[in-house]
């Protein structure tokens, strides 16, 4: 069985995060980047499926700097197989136009499971998972929270609001959006990164299909406007209470 795994980076959100000139993107010239968590435990299923099955593992991503380093990094964690899709892709690249360059190389490789993250920090829509699924034309189920194969099917566990969650049979090959891996992604060590980049290779596949125009466009970046602050309430919980009753009054509610 052959598991490609979808992966991207994103910006840090531990880090400061600046407007640039134009107010419409982040300045990204001191950003950091990170493997998208969603992303990771698509990885991480992928690799327990591997280790319950036997199955190869094989993670890509569109090239952009810095993405070595994430792609090594799924190879550490246990990924037998890392590729670049190379391409004119920009600065911010839409989950349309990723879907159908990712795509046009995936759909060259044996596939029976096609994961990805179910959505990522710096997405407007989730919706890549979908739209592969489209391209691929293929079965597709998202926000996921567990995968179990049966020779060529899957049991497919998905997540609804509420909590409530129901399970799917989908013949195989199929798409499936991660929204939690059945563990906790693996930890990998920066040692072992730095061993894997001297033996590992990644390799490199230029992006095919059409050019996809499709989705969203930002108008304006802007910070939310702080509030005046919280005010603290001392005293006996009487006295606190009694407060709170005040405030609520002058506020106009009774």
């Amino acid at each position: 069985m052959n598991i490609i795994v979808a992966i991207k980076q994103v910006p840090d959100l531990v880090e400061g995060l600046e407007i640039d000139s134009s107010g419409k993107d982040l300045d990204r010239e001191w950003l950091k980047f990170k493997l998208n968590e969603f992303d990771d435990h698509a990885l991480e299923e992928a690799l327990v499926l591997k280790e319950e099955t036997g199955a190869t593992v094989t993670a890509i991503a569109l090239n952009a700097d810095g993405i070595d380093k994430i792609l090594f990094t799924a190879a550490a964690k246990g990924a037998d197989r890392i590729i670049s899709v190379t391409g004119d892709f920009g600065d911010v690249v839409s989950s349309h136009e990723a879907a159908s360059a990712l795509a046009s190389v995936i759909s060259q490789l044996d596939h029976d499971i096609v994961m990805t993250g179910v959505q990522a920090v710096d997405d407007r829509d989730g919706q890549l998972a979908v739209l592969l699924a489209h391209h691929l034309k293929m079965p597709h189920v998202s926000v996921v929270t567990g995968v179990k194969v049966n020779g060529s099917s899957a049991t497919i566990t998905k997540e609804y609001g509420g909590g409530m969650v129901a399970e799917f049979e989908a013949e195989l090959p199929v798409v499936l959006g991660i929204q939690a891996a059945s563990q906790t992604p693996r930890y990998v060590p920066v040692a072992k990164v730095r061993q894997i980049m001297r033996s590992a290779s990644i390799e490199e596949i230029a992006a095919g299909g059409d050019s996809a125009g499709a989705g969203s466009s930002v108008s304006r970046f802007f910070k939310p406007e702080s509030g005046g602050g919280a005010q603290m309430i001392e005293g006996s919980a009487a006295d606190q209470a009694g407060k709170i009753v005040e405030l609520l009054k002058e506020k106009g509610i009774k």
